[in-house]
C-alpha cells in the first residue's frame, strides 16, 4: 500500500514577485509561476506517480498550479476537492501592503512578528496557529483517511496552510515551523506509516 501524500506550494504569483503580503486576495501565477508548475508535473511524472484524488484551495493560484501538474500527468481529469479551509493564511490589515512599507509603517520588529510568531495574528487577520486550527481537522477527517486507505493523494496549497499540515507531519513546535521555508512549485513527496506517522520524506527542492 502507498499512502502517498505529496505537498506542492503554489508556483510564484504576481503578488510573490512584487513582495506583497497576499492572504485570501485571489491573484494569479506569473509566467515564471506557471513554469514552476510544469516542472512540478514534469518532476513527478519522471518519478512514476500518479495520483487517485486531489486537493486544493479556494484561490486560483493554487488551483491553476495544480490544473498544470495534472496536465503534465495526463490525469486533466482526476478529481479534485477545492475548500477554503486549505487557503493561505489571512493577512487582514497587511494584504495588498508590500512588505517594505509595511516595515515603515509598522516597524521592522512589529512586522518579523506577525510574519514570524506562531501565534501573533496581524490586525484583522490569522496567525499560523489561527490557520493550524481550519487546516488540521480539515487533513484529519477529509484527506488523512484517504492516505491511510492507500489512495494517492495530491494536496496544491499554500505557504502557511502547508506549513501547518507540515508542522503535524513532522511533529515540528510553533517556533520551528514558522522557520521552514517552503518553495513555491516544488513537490514534497511523504509516505505514511499505518498510523499516519511519516515513514519516509523526499524534498525535491533538497
Amino acid at each position: 500500500m502507498d499512502r502517498l501524500l505529496v505537498l506542492v506550494r503554489h508556483g510564484q504569483s504576481e503578488w510573490n514577485l512584487k513582495n506583497l503580503f497576499t492572504g485570501w486576495h485571489d491573484v494569479a501565477l506569473t509566467e515564471q509561476g506557471v513554469a514552476e508548475a510544469h516542472k512540478a508535473g514534469k518532476a513527478l511524472k519522471g518519478l512514476g506517480y500518479s495520483f487517485d484524488i486531489a486537493y486544493t484551495s479556494d484561490l486560483k493560484r493554487a488551483q491553476d498550479t495544480l490544473s498544470i501538474i495534472l496536465d503534465e500527468l495526463g490525469q486533466a481529469d482526476l478529481s479534485v476537492v477545492k475548500d477554503q479551509k486549505l487557503n493561505e493564511r489571512d493577512y487582514g490589515d497587511l494584504t495588498g501592503l508590500n512588505k517594505d512599507d509595511a516595515r515603515a509603517r509598522f516597524g521592522e520588529e512589529q512586522v518579523h512578528v506577525w510574519r514570524r510568531s506562531f501565534d501573533v495574528p496581524p490586525p484583522g487577520g490569522e496567525s499560523l496557529k489561527d490557520t493550524a486550527a481550519r487546516v488540521l481537522p480539515y487533513y484529519e477527517d477529509t484527506i488523512k483517511p484517504k492516505v491511510l486507505g492507500g489512495e494517492r493523494v495530491l494536496v496544491a496549497a499554500h505557504g502557511n496552510s502547508l506549513r501547518a499540515l507540515i508542522m503535524d507531519l513532522e511533529g515540528l513546535s510553533g517556533e520551528e515551523i514558522v522557520q521552514r521555508e517552503l518553495a513555491t512549485g516544488v513537490p514534497i513527496i511523504y509516505r505514511l506509516n499505518e498510523d499516519g506517522s511519516v515513514a519516509e520524506k523526499k524534498d525535491l527542492a533538497a
